[in-house]
């Protein structure tokens, strides 16, 4: 089992290092793991100069996408929305509806863009602030492990 879990989460990893490293060229600022109002985790937030939102989902197998079934619950948090996937991943069962990137260690390409569906002024400015409250703290936790 241990070779399974570390394989799934290696390759985990190096999608959200791909993604990452494709939404800072294209000048978002990523977040991993970041947590909804209503608790539930993006695999990847990133917000854009303007404030839109993208959330990425990530999946690294069919089991995976298909024992999901939070990911739609996403769709009201973000301006866009996207899964990412690592090379060879099946794409016809992903939902064509929403953007696909696939991605590796090194980088990562959209396949698919994603549409744009903006989110409420005030839902919008609620998660801005959150976003920032939590990128700060953890930029803060990672200067200084033992505070508070």
């Amino acid at each position: 089992m241990g070779d399974l879990a570390n394989g799934v989460f290696g390759v985990t990893s190096e999608v959200q290092r791909g993604v990452s490293r494709l939404l800072l060229e294209r000048g978002w600022s990523p977040l991993f793991e970041f947590t909804l109002p209503t608790g539930r985790r993006v695999d990847v937030a990133a917000i854009s100069d303007t404030g839109d939102i993208a959330a990425v989902e990530i999946k690294v197998s069919l089991g995976d996408f298909r024992a999901d079934v939070k990911w739609s619950e996403y769709l009201d948090y973000c301006d866009r929305y996207y899964f990412a996937v690592p090379e060879g991943f099946p794409h016809e069962i992903l939902p064509a509806g929403h953007g696909l990137i696939v991605a590796d260690k090194f980088g990562a390409a959209v396949v698919r863009e994603a549409p744009h569906s903006p989110i409420t002024a005030a839902r919008r400015k609620a998660l801005l602030i959150r976003f920032a409250r939590i990128a700060a703290e953890r930029f803060a936790r990672a200067g200084d492990p033992f505070a508070p």
